[in-house]
């Protein structure tokens, strides 16, 4: 720079600046000289600090005059200082009505207008042309910033995850709001309830049991009709629903083809039963089936009533019976434990209304309550396409009043109930909690066990059915959607996302002894962290009665010497089930054992890497703050675990942002090199600090 540009630039004439520079000893023979780079730095940075120094003062000056106003403000107003342009206070105003507006723009430093995101709605996954709609740009445009900002090369129909789509709302001004379920409307309805509206219900009772031990028969006599005669062969064929009125206060009766059907309900999440009836007849005893319905009841966490029936026949063996109950865990009352155990013939009718007291006195331990004064909400039991009447659905009520006309959400299915009947076909208006009714209006047939919602709005109905419907197909775009079942492989993702700390198993083999050898194997490999839970054992191949509890419990079916049938083969690829076939007992072991260890959480170990010295820090427009530093011991890299000591105490604990060797980035610096550090989320790095690096080793955990 020339003198006389310099001068111009410091607002000074070039005779002046020529004089200033004599005294410094720097050679200048004119206006036209030409001065390097320092001499100009020297002068700008002078001018610079003398200003911040003026400003200071005057600031302190008016500091003053502020609190002055406070103290003394009609004193000031009376006698207002006579100011002159080379007032020895060096302000140029009336301090009575300036000088608080000078303080403010002098010490009051401008706040930073904060960024205010507006809320929306957006389910995901969503493709880029519904992103486009919702963010109200054009497709072309959102495509182009997203090649520019995430360097994602994208076409209208791609769909994006949530991760990236929340990114995308806040540069555009938005705060990603994930949309709510069905359910969730539906429980922000029914949240209005008054919990004093709650009135009691009566109890909803499932019999269970093997085939042919008297099930139907014995609802058959509590209803007094014969329900066992027109099924076919005697097998109940269907899924029935019956309300039962006694002296003191009605059940409903559930009666299940077995409990397949129980568990496929349970599955989707339709918790229907209240207790669950298991008929053991005397003379047969304990058989598989009646333990495939146990175990299906435990994973349920129903209360179980045992009902002893065909105590009319000669061989019956009651305590036989009671031995037999005690060794799977249901220790009758009367040998001192908690299991109600009734004999019952459905032959003679003896001992039925023993069973219906002692359901009565369960129900009441329960203290079954509902609010009655809402729409109602409850279950599908079953639903067929009638040829007269179109698609009629057995629903069971479990919250509120369903009444002719209410607009219904079943499943995928909606409608205005049109007719309502009872289970003995006769027609009502409305249907309480625990009372099973037969429906017709709904647009099509809903599966057995999707729940039912009462909207009192028909258009908001709709909306919420299109919701569903979309919820749907979002989901079955999802990776995931296909593998919602546990298996091994994924069990370690699981883990971390905090879901399972139990691995649930259904094991099956060819002979009883392997079974309890591998049972007691597997007892012996969980800790208190980790722990295997048989939820059910069997001798004979996987069948469908497996998959239907693998599903519901979230299970692992392990074979040993046994094959699946082929109905079940066809579930198991249907539902993706992990079942697995061994030949070996160690094998079985080995793999569940592994699978356990991984999901114990691993050990992480703070290996030393190296430690750097912060010798000044910068702060770079683009980069933000970064740390001249000088590595004294070891190494650092990109990828490091770091902690920032100040006097020897811990003042950050984060990751390097980015590592620089000059200009360029780099993966590590070696000891006694420079290096330039910028510290993840943290601004306020000072000249001498230390960091320490660190890298994180994870050791697994061995049982």
């Amino acid at each position: 720079m020339r003198v006389h540009e310099l001068a111009k630039e410091l607002g000074v004439t070039s005779k002046d600046l020529l004089a200033k520079l004599k005294d410094r000893h720097i050679q200048a023979k004119n206006h036209m000289a030409s001065l390097d780079e320092d001499v100009v730095k020297l002068f700008l940075e002078e001018r610079a600090s003398s200003k911040t120094g003026h400003a200071a003062g005057i600031g302190k000056k008016v500091e003053g005059l502020k609190s002055s106003f406070k103290d003394r403000k009609a004193e000031i107003s009376k006698e207002k200082p006579t100011l002159s342009s080379k007032g020895t206070s060096g302000l140029p105003f009336s301090a009575s009505s300036v000088a608080p507006k000078v303080a403010d723009e002098v010490l009051v430093k401008p706040e930073v207008p904060v960024r205010v995101l507006k809320p929306l709605e957006v389910g995901v996954p969503i493709s880029v042309k519904d992103l486009a709609e919702k963010l109200k740009v054009k497709s072309s445009d959102l495509i182009k910033f997203l090649m520019i900002k995430f360097k994602l090369f994208a076409n209208i129909n791609q769909g994006l995850g949530e991760e990236l789509v929340r990114e995308v709302l806040q540069e555009y001004g938005y705060e990603f709001v994930k949309p709510p379920s069905l359910e969730e409307i539906v429980t922000k309805i029914h949240e209005k309830v008054d919990s004093k509206t709650f009135k009691p219900r009566s109890p909803i009772v499932t019999f269970m049991g093997h085939v042919d031990h008297g099930k139907t028969s014995l609802l058959d006599v509590i209803r007094r009709t014969k329900v066992a005669e027109s099924e076919h062969g005697g097998i109940t064929q269907h899924i029935g629903a019956y309300e039962v009125k006694l002296s003191k206060g009605k059940i409903t009766f559930l009666d299940t083809p077995g409990h397949e059907a129980f568990t496929a309900m349970r599955a989707r999440g339709a918790t229907v039963t209240d207790i669950v009836v298991l008929v053991v007849a005397v003379d047969d005893g304990i058989m598989p089936q009646t333990i495939e319905a146990l175990d299906h009841a435990k994973a349920a966490g129903v209360p179980v009533v045992v009902a002893m029936n065909k105590i009319d026949k000669p061989q019956a063996d009651v305590d036989k019976l009671k031995r037999q109950l005690n060794e799977l865990g249901l220790v009758p009352e009367d040998w001192g434990g908690k299991t109600i155990t009734v004999g019952v013939s459905a032959k003679t009718g003896a001992g039925i209304d023993k069973l219906l007291e002692m359901l009565l006195l369960e129900a009441e331990m329960l203290e079954l309550k509902a609010p009655y004064d809402t729409e109602a909400v409850g279950v599908v039991i079953e639903a067929k396409l009638s040829k007269g009447r179109g698609p009629v659905a057995t629903v069971l009520v479990q919250n509120g009043v369903l009444r002719l006309g209410d607009f219904v959400i079943a499943g995928f299915q909606c409608g205005r109930v049109r007719a309502m009947a009872n289970d003995r076909r006769q027609p009502v208006k409305e249907a309480g909690p625990s009372m099973p009714v037969e429906i017709t209006g709904l647009s099509g047939v809903p599966e057995a066990g999707e729940k039912f919602y009462v909207v009192d709005d028909e258009k908001k109905g709709r909306e919420l059915m299109e919701k569903k419907q979309e919820e749907f197909r979002r989901r079955r775009l999802e990776p995931e959607f296909k593998r919602s079942h546990l298996h091994l492989e994924d069990l370690y993702k699981q883990i971390k996302e905090g879901g399972i700390r139990e691995l649930n198993i259904i094991l099956k083999a060819d002979v009883q002894g392997s079974l309890e050898a591998i049972e007691d194997s597997l007892n012996k490999i969980g800790t208190s962290e980790v722990k295997i839970i048989v939820m059910h054992k069997g001798v004979g191949p996987v069948n469908t009665s497996d998959v239907v509890l693998a599903v519901a419990s979230n299970a692992i079916i392990i074979g040993f010497h046994v094959e699946a049938d082929s109905l079940a083969k066809e579930m198991i690829q249907k539902e993706d089930i992990d079942s697995r076939t061994y030949r070996v007992i160690y094998e079985i072991v080995n793999d569940m054992k592994a699978a356990l260890e991984g999901m114990l959480a691993p050990k992480i170990k703070k290996v030393f890497m190296g430690r750097v010295e912060v010798r000044k820090v910068f702060n770079l427009s683009r980069s933000g703050i970064v740390a001249g530093s000088f590595v004294r011991k070891g190494k650092i890299t990109r990828s490091a675990q770091i902690v920032v000591l100040r006097n020897g105490e811990v003042v950050h604990e984060g990751k390097v942002e980015a590592l620089k060797r000059f200009k360029d980035d780099v993966r590590e610096v070696q000891e006694g090199f420079e290096c330039g550090v910028s510290v993840a989320n943290f601004d306020d790095i000072q000249e001498g600090d230390i960091i320490d690096a660190f890298e994180l080793e994870s050791i697994a955990r061995k049982l």
